[in-house]
Order: C-alpha cells, then structure tokens, then sequence
C-alpha cells in the first residue's frame, strides 16, 4: 500500500467519523439511589440496606434531514445496593419525531401515570419505600405503541396502546385487597388497553388528566379494569403544592368493584434544603367487596439537602396503615409498614 493510499484512506475514514457523529449522538445517563433503612412490617423489624429504582440508561438520536429524528432509549434497573439484577425492563423503546410529534414503541410509562401520580411524587421520585403504594396502575407493561403531541401553549396530548397478546394478567387491585380466597389476586388473559393522557405546564400551575381502560379474559368472562386520575400542583415561591384523585373501577360477570384514592404533597425549599409532606388515603373497595376492611392510608415526611444539582443527601420517615382486609405494600393483609430511611442519591 502505498504512502498516498494511506492518506486517503485515513482521510476517508475521518469524513465517515464525522458525517455520522454530525448525524447521530448517544448519551450515557442513570441514578445511584441507596438508602439505609429500619424497616418494620407487622411484627417484624428489619435494618436493610435498600436500592430505590437505581438504573444505567443509554438515550441516541439520528437527524434524518426534514426535520425527522430517529431515536432510541434503554434503561436497565440494577441493584445499588449489590449489583445484581441488570436488565433493561426498566424502559425500552424506539422512536421518529418530527413536527408532527413523537411516535414510540416499546415499554414506558404511560402517560396517564406520568401526568398524574408520578408528578407530585416531589421527595423521591416515586422509588423505594416512600413510593406511592395507593395509586393503581392499571396498563399492563411493555409491547406498547404510543404517540405524544408537540406542546400547545403548555398542553400536550399522549395516547398509548397496549397489545394483550394473550398474557396472564392480575386484576382486581392486585395483591392489594387481601380477600378470602385470594378474590385480590384474579388472574386474566390480556386482550389489550388504552391510555391517554393531557398535561399542562405553563407558569406556577399544572394540570394533568389521564384514562386507561384494559380488558382480560377468564374463563369466557371479560373484565374491564378502567381508571380515570385528576392532578393538579401550584408553586408560590419557594413553596410547592400538588394534588391527585383516581377513580379505580373493575366489572366482569364474576364481581364488580370500584375504589376512590387521593394524594396531597407538599415542598418547600430553603437554599439547598427541601422539606417535604405527604399524606394518601384508598377508600375501602366497594360493590361485591363492599363490607371488607380494604382502606389504606400512607404518609411520608421527608428532608433532601442538595450538595449539587446531580447529587443530594436525604432521610424521610414512612407509614402504611392497612385495613384489616388490605394489603398495600406488604404481602400479608392488615399488617402496617414503615420505614425510617437515610439515603444518597446521585444522577449522571
């Protein structure tokens, strides 16, 4: 090989390098989130060392030209704690956006969720044992086809669809209403389900609106599970204020029931320091179950000091109180759950 045969093709080889990282960028994100708890369920106290939703990701985008952008995400939850359990259940999926929006297959959260619960989960993102117990999740998860709007004055617009493809679903509440029989845990074959989801962000006021409906099959009867959330959260100064309400409703030829919950949080910063309070209450299961002791309320109050914008030092203090006939957030029901928590947590 001669000298400029060399040349050219180490020329050729910078142009190619450089063309596809004008076209394309990946980017390596994720959150360490460890606490160390005093946990006790029932009667039993535990001191654990506890992972809230740690994840590694990787986020890419290619520029197609025409305003069209390709993308991808993936984000793989695995143990801070000990390391174990990398996956990318987490998130999952592919996307093209463009003026039109942004079309997106694969698993996420839907945007009803998004818009309503996880909003005012202000302390802890949501994650670990300070989590939202009470709100029910009603989409089942992944193999989903969703299409989000470009912003219009502050509101977007999601619609998400779910394909069953004949998978074994739990309905009912879940494991969350600790009936005889084990009626909280009826089992049904996914047919499919539907999200859709409004949000407003413009200022100090927000609004969220979220539906979804799924249906499941057993033994030849069909069962709708359908959930229909309200969010709202207003900020004056330094002080943070947000709300939600689910309406939560099963009907199926073998029972019916429905279920109200609500959630109210509060923040207030001081400089690096935030203080956080919330209080949640699930009425009791009425219709078929109505008679059973299926109320729950959970509250947290918690503290983070900021040692940066990725990185923040925390300690918070929860409790589920569960009717004797629920089961939110411990496997046996009637039994109450809480945690005295400090933690650290760090984004890159």
């Amino acid at each position: 090989m001669t000298k400029t045969t060399r040349v050219m093709l180490a020329v050729l080889a910078v142009c190619g390098t450089s063309a596809a990282m004008a076209q394309s960028s990946v980017n390596v994100y994720g959150r360490i989130n460890t606490t160390v708890e005093s946990q006790k369920t029932g009667d039993t106290s535990t001191s654990v060392m506890n992972s809230n939703s740690s994840y590694l990701g990787f986020r890419g985008t290619e520029d197609l030209g025409n305003g069209l952008k390709a993308g991808f995400q993936l984000e793989g939850n695995f143990g801070s704690d000990n390391g174990a359990g990398f996956n990318f259940q987490r998130h999952s999926e592919v996307n093209l956006s463009g003026s039109f929006g942004t079309v997106r297959m694969g698993k996420f959260n839907v945007g009803s969720y998004l818009a309503t619960a996880d909003y005012i989960s202000m302390h802890n993102h949501d994650t670990g044992t300070s989590a939202d117990a009470l709100y029910a999740y009603v989409f089942p998860e992944g193999n989903q086809l969703s299409y989000r709007s470009p912003e219009f004055g502050g509101v977007t617009a999601e619609f998400n669809y779910g394909f069953g493809e004949k998978k074994t679903r739990t309905v009912a509440g879940g494991n969350e209403i600790g009936l005889p029989g084990g009626v909280g845990a009826v089992q049904g074959t996914e047919k499919g389900a539907f999200d859709a989801a409004l949000n407003y962000a413009n200022g100090p006021l927000g609004l969220g609106l979220g539906y979804t409906r799924a249906e499941s099959k057993r033994f030849g009867d069909t069962q709708k599970e359908q959930q229909l959330g309200l969010r709202a959260s207003y900020t004056i100064n330094s002080l943070t204020l947000g709300a939600y309400y689910q309406y939560y409703k099963v009907d199926s030829e073998a029972f019916d029931t429905k279920r109200h919950a609500y959630r109210l949080a509060a923040m207030y910063t001081l400089g690096a320091s935030e203080f956080h309070a919330n209080v949640g209450r699930a009425q009791s299961y009425k219709g078929d179950f109505d008679g059973f002791k299926t109320s729950a309320t959970q509250w947290t109050l918690g503290y983070n000091y900021n040692l940066s914008k990725r990185t923040k030092v925390y300690g918070y203090f929860t409790k589920i109180n569960n009717g004797d006939d629920a089961a939110y957030g411990v496997t046996n029901a009637g039994d109450n759950f809480r945690s005295i928590a400090v933690g650290v947590r760090h984004l890159f």
